[in-house]
């Protein structure tokens, strides 16, 4: 049975506003006010570090770019293109809803939480790679090719086969790329329907605290064991505004998303916005 579409938008819009009067509880007066950003600011947090960070302000419409040249380079997306793999998914009915269950094969992966069953909620939070391998084969190369370019998603080039194509392959996407696809993501503006938006924005919250609630999603490259590649893309909600952002950090070790999550997250605590 198809699920019922205006209880799902209804029971998003709910959980939307109830979030929301949450935070307008609990947050003091001051942190709803807009934040600057400067190089001077920003640069120690990415000591040892290339980095590119974007803070793009909902309200005021202004944007911030450290080390402007690098937020216009692409990267591999690595696992930040599961949010945009799970619209894939949600849109051909390859997966369900948030709950889509996924069988383990078996395989033995060295990260403990890849070997057991999943749903899309736990792959999205773990990161497992192999659901999303699941997925974009479901989808198919003629189906997601047709979605990246409506979305104009990066470089559009998935010519690095249907399962590894965003995994240090053939598809690239810039900082400001990546901050231009969240913009859409959070108004409803992608080529997907507004129930698998929601879903997928519903799958990314990571915390809610007294000054705004966290979405995000990170991503990792390795070479030859060492790190060279992190991501963290997202947006931090407050009553009246939104900051959307996107950080990637290279280096010849040491680089990951995990670490660039932490980075980002003291960029926004030690600016009262978390």
């Amino acid at each position: 049975m198809l699920p019922n579409l205006n209880n799902i938008f209804q029971k998003s819009r709910l959980i939307n506003s109830a979030v929301l009067l949450l935070i307008a509880i609990l947050q003091p007066p001051t942190s709803a006010q807009a934040q600057t950003f400067s190089t001077e600011q920003i640069k120690p947090y990415f000591n040892g570090y290339t980095a590119s960070l974007v803070i793009f302000n909902t309200k005021t419409g202004k944007l911030f770019t450290y080390n402007p040249a690098n937020c216009e380079t692409r990267y591999s997306p690595c696992s930040t293109f599961k949010i945009f793999n799970s619209l894939a998914g949600l849109d051909t009915s390859v997966i369900k809803n948030e709950n889509h269950s996924f069988k383990w094969d078996g395989t033995k992966y060295d990260r403990p939480e890849c070997n057991r069953d999943q749903t899309l909620q736990t792959a999205v939070s773990n990161s497992i790679v192999w659901c999303f391998q699941e997925i974009a084969s479901g989808v198919g190369e003629e189906r997601m090719k047709k979605f990246l370019q409506a979305s104009h998603y990066g470089n559009e080039d998935i010519t690095g086969g249907i399962t590894k194509f965003w995994l240090g392959s053939t598809l690239k996407i810039s900082a400001i790329e990546q901050i231009e696809f969240l913009k859409k993501l959070l108004n409803d503006e992608l080529p997907f329907s507004n129930r698998s938006m929601a879903i997928v924005r519903g799958l990314i919250r990571l915390e809610i605290s007294d000054k705004g609630v966290l979405y995000g999603k990170t991503g990792s490259d390795m070479e030859k064991g060492k790190g060279i590649l992190g991501w963290f893309i997202g947006y931090v909600v407050h009553p009246d505004q939104i900051y959307v952002f996107a950080a990637n950090t290279q280096a010849e070790d040491g680089a990951s998303g995990p670490h660039t999550k932490e980075i980002v997250k003291r960029i926004f605590t030690d600016n009262n916005l978390l």
